[in-house]
């Protein structure tokens, strides 16, 4: 079975505060193969941020995706894949355009729960990697437990069509949805399948059995 790739959420955010420069290298100290940060447009402009909500935009010093990208364009980051979780449609084309600049286009993998954001990467870098997040319907986690049973059953089939037919490359699934049929299915199509947020080691080693490609967590020392 392959190795494990270790993937830090918004590089190691029980190190350091997320969506952070702080936070990336802390993740690269540990080991992980892949570092996954949000990417938000500004609300008016062509900004680009490295945040995961408007809120966080309001709080902080927000960190631009293109200085996150330079920095990790550093030879301390050769090799290391950098998944960007597209919060909001529109902003393909600049993100795209800001990958080529850095050099990073190589290393990246796009995710994101909204199709006309796939659809779009897809035609302006058809060789990028892409990632559909799930549940991809508000409010799946918090629904009784028949219909987050239905949505589980439903999931492999919906999944494997979507990479047969070329829409994406990879599932990127909460863990609660992970089942063994929908590891299979998603493998059988010849996609990768990454687990998010998990913050349990016993809850990786779980994931890690079943055979997914990765798991996303905050504290990557986990993985140890």
């Amino acid at each position: 079975m392959p190795a494990l790739i270790r993937v830090g959420h918004k590089g190691a955010d029980a190190l350091a505060p997320g969506n952070t420069l702080a936070s990336f290298d802390a993740a690269i100290a540990v080991g992980v193969e892949m570092i996954e940060f949000d990417v938000l447009p500004a609300r008016r402009g062509g900004a680009l941020y490295v945040a995961h909500d408007f809120g966080a935009l309001d709080r902080a010093n927000p960190l631009l995706l293109e200085d996150a990208l330079a920095h990790m364009s550093t030879p301390a980051y050769d090799g290391v894949r950098l998944q960007l979780d597209i919060k909001r449609p529109g902003a393909e084309p600049a993100v795209a355009a800001a990958l080529r600049r850095s050099g990073t286009l190589s290393r990246a993998f796009v995710s994101t729960a909204v199709a006309s954001v796939l659809a779009r990467f897809r035609e302006l870098e058809p060789g990028l990697p892409l990632g559909w997040t799930v549940p991809d319907l508000p409010g799946v986690l918090l629904t009784p437990p028949g219909a987050k049973r239905r949505y589980r059953r439903l999931l492999p089939r919906r999944a494997a069509a979507r990479i047969a037919g070329g829409a994406i490359d990879a599932l990127v699934a909460h863990w609660s949805v992970v089942t063994a049929e929908l590891v299979e299915a998603v493998a059988g199509a010849g996609g990768e399948i990454y687990a998010w947020t998990v913050d349990d080691r016993a809850q990786i080693q779980r994931l890690a059995a079943l055979g997914v490609t990765g798991v996303i967590t905050n504290d990557p020392r986990l993985f140890g």
